[in-house]
């Protein structure tokens, strides 16, 4: 699959959705979610020295970045941890790290996520496969947040890690 392919996906300039997905509600302050406020949209918490990252923080838990990129890449480093290091190299084994069961629905997480990047259970991930870990995050950022991050802006974390 290309990247034009997964910006099928969704793309937040011609409003294609997954079913369900709801994309009406104008954003402010009040109704932006965290990762999105926080330039952080896969809710990494405190815990790291990230490239980036804002200088006075005023989230107690989560980290917070200067741009979308930024916080895009250090989701990026993680995830090539994940799966070069740690050897998760499935959706589910992903997932089971990065929202656990302790604290998340994880089952209807990689549910959710395998359809929304159109990437099977049980496919081995590559993270030299841009596409696929493009696919991937785009799909968890509307998990985490239910609204999705500009397909452009996700490439370019993937380039900065």
């Amino acid at each position: 699959m290309s990247v034009t392919h997964y910006s099928k996906i969704y793309n937040h300039n011609s409003l294609q959705f997954p079913a369900g997905l709801n994309t009406s509600l104008p954003m402010t302050k009040q109704t932006t979610p965290r990762g999105i406020r926080n330039n952080n949209p896969l809710n990494i918490r405190i815990g790291n020295t990230w490239l980036g990252e804002v200088r006075n923080p005023t989230d107690p838990s989560f980290e917070q970045f200067v741009s979308m990129e930024y916080g895009l890449r250090a989701a990026f480093v993680l995830l090539r941890r994940y799966i070069n290091h740690y050897h998760r190299t499935t959706i589910p084994k992903v997932i089971a790290a990065w929202a656990p069961a302790s604290e998340n629905n994880t089952v209807a997480y990689v549910n959710k996520v395998c359809r929304f990047s159109l990437i099977d259970p049980d496919t081995r991930l590559d993270y030299s496969d841009k596409d696929q870990m493009c696919r991937l995050v785009a799909a968890m950022i509307l998990v985490e947040n239910g609204c999705p991050v500009d397909t452009s802006k996700i490439e370019k974390g993937y380039t900065l890690a």
